[in-house]
């Protein structure tokens, strides 16, 4: 007989059977065997007559939830408990989070054993956690699991509660959530502070300054004894000038005529200051800090992070990724300790080991920072990890060993020059003793760099001293609206509100943009005009559900009730049930609130015109007398960004019909500019009546303004796409030509595909045939099997038994997961982001496998069929 071990996942497993004795079996659960029905197909009939059917969730008896096994997750279960019907143990060692518990829970509920069962827990993934781990297994925690479903329940009761009213009141495939909508809130405020921000200028004077032949910036600071307005004395969400500020606000003439009044008049040295400063190195990571950091440095989505995070977890490299704790144990702090001493020498050491204090609110996800796992910390370059993995496994390391090193030492340095009625500044840094910079700067790929970058030289001035000024410039300055956020900074905002848990900030921000609440544009997060819409809907009416002081005091009361001090079934009762609970609100304001209404998006400035949500998307409206005009709006253009100059060109185009640039000299026919769902684009004469060939179109690359756009830019782009020649060896055509993802060359090689590549910075229009070989000559930043290029929505990971790759797709008939030659669409309920690779891999097996039978029957149909007509032929 055996003990069997069960984990969340196959690449778990795999990496955990090295560490136990041979008589231990170890099965992956594949994630969550048993969860709410994701759609009513997945209800059980037996309760499908009752009206709370759709929740999920019995809100008559005790918030009782209906658990069902996910589709395509029976023959997992069924695996399980074929292998427990050959244990003598079971050990449920699945991650140590609430989720973790939950699952271990779950699995008890289905299996029902009937041998001993230990819960086991660990943090990493090494062999001496994995035998600590066994000799100390508990039981499982009721409290965890209590507020795990306690945070399940209420995401399905807001969800599904608020979701249907959306549809109703706004449009069909909307969708709220008990954090996705406050996330949504926070984008949306953002961008109404843009819309409601009024840019101011102001002026100021640099001068190049020249002491002992060094060359040095100074930058004028007061003027007659006032000081000079800087960005620091506007108000950052209007963009004027700070009421009451007693400052000196220069026009670009006032900054001209003091430039011209300083020519040639002599500058002194009177004040130097040399002040000593340091810097203590960042705690190691928690998961919201190394969300934003390799958003930051590497340029990855928080999805992403988690992922390669995850992996790193489970083949052993790092410790457990969903924590908020910045704790290292003492085993860590020696492995890091060890490192600096063996890299840097003993003088980059911090005098005393430190360690560091958790200063987020409920803290409780697991007892350790992340961190590389194990006694003695691999170094990157020895892990023998690639790419991403490679890359973020340094980044980690880098922090945790920074994390012990002494402080930097620094001397910031002033120095006042003044001339005539102005004072001008000078400010430099000096590096006296690097300390932990030496292993790691916060927003920075390489620390070399980034300590030259620290310091700024300058000469040795002391009072009295009379600089030559080179060169004197007028500095123009605008104040620029609130950035858009991030996912590092949304993550940032949100963890330091309380709202969620970093361990579901990817899932949110990936949930965000499926259901098109914003859009990714150069790392900035964009909110829709239907995030504007959803928002004003639910602000109006369930101004508590989108607050993130509500949203905040949630997430206590799950942490309380993690910990046993709170009971989960009276809270959730007043939430749902209360006098002003979520079902009485629901029912109150669902008459009152008129979908004609709920559908404009309140924005201002728009002279006449009303932005409204439409069943095809947003679109503007205008009333010209007794004509209403109606004209969809562009996916790219942003509510901030939407004015009426905008707004009259859209609806000119709409009534007048398009703007003609010219005529083609070839054929004649008008050349048309029109305004399109995806922008500016192009036609080459009019609509066809009946079936007759449509003409031809082109769009232009983003960036391309409206006011640019010209009858030979047109015709230029009109061409497209062009062919540039053959290639040397297939002999097959190359072109140039512009799609909806941007400009592009493509090789075309008949029957083994076609090989495209994005132009970035070449121009289409201009690309020559040895350019076009050159980059086509470069490798792929994403490598696919030979002839296809499409580009993954997501990379779920690699299977464990071929290690082939798992990726997600966008097909022409819906999302799509692929390994090798097999195809499955994403099951209803599940969206890019919520998809796993345990799930897929479970619905793999169920579809391979289907197909097997299949075939074995088709053989046997196929061997009646023949015996049959051998029979006839007698």
């Amino acid at each position: 007989m055996s003990t069997l071990v069960i984990v969340e996942s196959p690449t778990k497993a795999k990496t955990i059977r090295n560490y136990l004795p041979k008589d231990y079996i170890v099965e992956a659960s594949m994630g969550h065997v048993r969860d709410l029905p994701s759609s009513s197909a997945e209800v059980p009939a037996e309760y499908k007559q009752y009206p709370w059917s759709r929740l999920g969730v019995n809100v008559e008896q005790n918030f009782e939830p209906i658990y069902v096994i996910p589709k395509g997750k029976n023959k997992v279960v069924q695996q399980l408990k074929k292998a427990l019907a050959n244990a003598e143990e079971l050990i449920l060692a699945t991650d140590e989070d609430r989720e973790g518990e939950s699952i271990s829970w779950h699995l008890l509920q289905l299996l029902k054993p009937n041998v001993p069962i230990k819960r086991m827990v660990f943090h990493e993934i090494t062999k001496e956690a994995i035998n600590k781990a066994l000799s100390n297994c508990r039981d499982i925690d009721e409290n965890l699991v209590h507020a795990q479903e306690t945070r399940r329940i209420l995401d399905r009761l807001v969800g599904y509660t608020l979701s249907p009213l959306l549809w109703k009141k706004i449009a069909r495939g909307l969708s709220a959530g008990r954090v996705q909508s406050v996330a949504v809130r926070l984008l949306v405020q953002r961008e109404r502070e843009r819309r409601a921000f009024v840019q101011a200028k102001y002026w100021d004077l640099k001068a190049l300054l020249c002491q002992d032949k060094s060359d040095f910036e100074a930058k004028l600071i007061t003027l007659d004894g006032k000081k000079l307005a800087t960005g620091s004395d506007f108000d950052p969400k209007t963009g004027q000038l700070i009421k009451n500020k007693k400052v000196v606000v220069l026009s670009e003439e006032e900054a001209t005529a003091l430039q011209k009044q300083l020519k040639g008049k002599t500058w002194i040295v009177n004040d130097c200051e040399e002040k000593p400063t340091k810097r203590s190195p960042y705690p190691p990571f928690t998961t919201s800090t190394l969300q934003q950091e390799a958003n930051r440095k590497l340029g990855l989505g928080a999805k992403d992070t988690m992922r390669i995070a995850q992996s790193l977890y489970e083949n052993g490299y790092i410790t457990y990724m969903r924590t908020d704790s910045v704790h290292l144990s003492e085993q860590a702090i020696t492995a890091a300790r060890s490192c600096v001493e063996q890299m840097y020498g003993k003088e980059y050491l911090s005098p005393k080991p430190k360690q560091y204090k958790t200063k987020a609110k409920g803290a409780q996800e697991a007892h350790e920072a992340i961190r590389p796992a194990g006694s003695s910390f691999k170094l990157p370059k020895e892990t023998g990890l690639r790419d991403r993995e490679f890359a973020l496994y340094d980044l980690i390391w880098k922090r945790t060993v920074a994390c012990q090193m002494a402080d930097a030492q620094l001397t910031q340095i002033a120095v006042n020059i003044a001339v005539e009625n102005a004072v001008f500044r000078s400010s430099g840094k000096r590096i006296d003793f690097a300390g932990f910079f030496r292993a790691y700067v916060e927003g920075s790929d390489d620390p070399e760099a980034a300590l030259e970058n620290q310091e700024v030289i300058l000469p040795d001035l002391k009072v009295g001293d009379r600089p030559n000024c080179k060169k004197l410039d007028v500095v123009g300055h605008e104040t620029q609206p609130p950035a858009r956020y991030t996912e590092a900074s949304l993550v940032k905002t949100l963890e330091s509100e309380s709202v969620g848990r970093p361990s579901t900030y990817a899932s949110i921000i990936g949930t965000i943009i499926d259901r098109g609440y914003a859009q990714i544009r150069q790392k900035a997060l964009i909110p829709t005009f239907t995030a504007f819409a959803v928002t004003d809907l639910l602000e109006k009416n369930f101004q508590e559900l989108v607050d993130t002081k509500f949203t905040s005091k949630m997430e206590q009361t799950l942490d309380d009730i993690a910990s046993g001090q709170e009971q989960w079934l009276p809270y959730l009762k007043n939430f749902y049930q209360g006098e002003n609970g979520l079902e009485n609100q629901v029912k109150e304001r669902e008459t009152a609130i008129d979908p004609q209404s709920a559908k404009v998006i309140d924005l201002e400035n728009l002279e006449g015109a009303t932005v409204k949500i439409g069943k095809f998307g947003p679109y503007i409206e205008s009333q010209e007398g007794e004509e209403i005009i109606k004209s969809s709006l562009p996916e790219d253009l942003t509510p901030a960004d939407l004015d009426p100059e905008q707004i009259q060109t859209l609806l000119k185009q709409k009534k007048e019909g398009p703007t003609v640039l010219g005529h083609d000299p070839e054929t004649g026919f008008p050349v048309y500019l029109l305004i399109g769902t995806y922008g500016p684009y192009v036609q080459l004469g009019d609509e066809p009546i009946g079936r007759a060939k449509k003409p031809k179109t082109s769009s232009f690359p983003k960036g391309v303004q409206l006011e640019d756009i010209n009858l030979e830019m047109a015709l230029a782009y009109l061409q497209l796409p062009r062919t540039l020649g053959e290639h040397p060896e297939t002999g097959k055509p190359i072109k140039a030509a512009l799609g909806r993802y941007g400009p592009y060359i493509v090789h075309d090689q008949g029957k083994d595909g076609k090989d495209y590549r994005s132009l970035k910075e070449d121009d289409v229009l201009t690309v020559t045939l040895e350019r076009a070989l050159e980059i086509l000559a470069q490798p792929k930043s994403t490598r696919g099997k030979r002839g296809k290029t499409k580009t993954p929505l997501r990379e779920l990971g690699n299977h464990p038994e071929d290690n082939e790759p798992i990726n997600i797709y966008q097909g022409p008939y819906g999302v799509y997961f692929q390994h090798g030659k097999t195809n499955v669409k994403l099951p209803e309920g599940e969206t890019v982001e919520s998809m796993s690779l345990e799930k897929a891999l479970a619905l793999l097996q169920e579809k391979e496998g289907g197909k097997k039978t299949t075939t074995k029957r088709k053989k046997a149909t196929t061997a009646k069929k023949t015996t049959r007509r051998k029979t006839t032929k007698k």
